[in-house]
């Protein structure tokens, strides 16, 4: 299903990407988001595990980036964040005897692949650094 991880993780990247001399405390970044800490913290995690940020403990401890925003498409960022988008299924199983119930979800299936695959091609051209550029 389509969420906010997307726009949280670029938010954060977006403003590691305008300080990128410095290590951003999760709190600084939370105040920019209008979001508690705690959330922006399980993002950032999520960002370590895949090598993108890399974070240091204390009091000038925080959060930067581990690569130039330059080598960071918006398609690594949406992958990391969520596998697909998914605009869901119908709960209840639709009838096999009917000629649309029982092709539906495999027609949905194909149509979410075709969405994702777009996309992607979209996001893949795009650099933080290009994004970042907008601000």
């Amino acid at each position: 299903m389509i969420s906010g991880k997307f726009a949280i993780t670029l938010h954060i990247l977006t403003l590691l990407t305008k300080f990128s001399d410095e290590y951003l405390s999760s709190e600084y970044i939370a105040g920019s988001l209008n979001l508690h800490p705690v959330l922006v913290r399980k993002e950032i995690a999520n960002l370590k595990k895949n090598h993108i940020v890399e974070s240091k403990e204390g009091k000038n401890g925080g959060t930067k980036l581990l690569k130039p925003a330059k080598d960071i498409s918006l398609d690594e960022i949406y992958k990391i964040t969520f596998n697909t988008v998914t605009l869901g299924f119908s709960k209840n199983e639709p009838n096999p005897l009917c000629p649309v119930g029982n092709q539906i979800n495999q027609n949905l299936e194909n149509l979410y692949e075709d969405i994702n695959q777009k996309i992607s091609n979209q996001l893949s051209e795009i650099s933080l650094m290009a994004f970042s550029n907008k601000f």
